[in-house]
């Protein structure tokens, strides 16, 4: 489990192709502080396994479906990536919820200056524009934002200046993918709702009631 506050900003320094999945080392410093092999560490977003580490890098395995799934396969030696070692168990709870599991991608489609923020509005897959709420939560390259604007199949997000100077959210242009985790509890709430209820009036009966 994440919070959405990006640690750091490393930089990949590996990239090894295997057939559909990616193998990546990434150079960093922070998120290096207390690791141990099998940790988990979100890049862009993507909660990923540490498999081996040195004093100033972390290797992890990229399977398939994060693969198909996430903006992952665009990566490339020198490419900037935000980092988030998972919470502990006694630390703050900065931003909302964040699992690190993308539930798809989405293109910036326009970005403003207004004072002292940045906005961007982005365009998503379809079906997750059921989980925007107007002052709802939504990870973007696993940034924890608050949605400011909901359009057809559009959000728009405001970055502070904080997060302009700590992730690389303020750097992406018009055009550029970004990963895109929906709010966990409205994901859960819609499961609780539409999943077919067991205890019916048969299931009763068959059960002596």
């Amino acid at each position: 489990m994440f919070t959405g506050i990006v640690e750091e900003v490393g930089k990949i320094t590996a990239v090894r192709a295997k057939p559909q999945a990616m193998e990546l080392t990434v150079a960093c410093s922070v998120v290096l502080e207390d690791v141990k092999r099998g940790d988990s560490i979100s890049i862009n977003g993507v909660c990923l396994t540490v498999s081996t580490f040195t004093g100033n890098t972390f290797t992890v395995d990229v399977i398939p479906e994060t693969v198909k799934s996430s903006t992952m396969a665009g990566l490339k030696n020198g490419s900037r990536v935000n980092l988030e070692r998972a919470m502990p168990a006694n630390g703050r709870f900065g931003g909302h919820f964040v699992s690190g599991h993308i539930d798809g991608v989405g293109v910036i489609r326009a970005e403003k200056k207004e004072a002292n923020a940045i906005t961007k509005t982005i365009e998503l897959e379809p079906h997750l524009m059921k989980y925007m709420m107007l002052k709802g939560s939504i990870a973007v390259d696993g940034t924890s934002l608050t949605v400011f604007g909901v359009g057809h199949n559009t959000v728009t997000i405001s970055l502070i200046p904080t997060t302009q100077q700590d992730s690389l959210l303020g750097e992406k242009g018009i055009g550029s993918r970004v990963n895109i985790e929906c709010d966990l509890l409205a994901k859960y709430t819609e499961r609780i709702q539409t999943a077919e209820p067991k205890m019916t009036k048969n299931w009763l009966s068959e059960h002596g009631f």
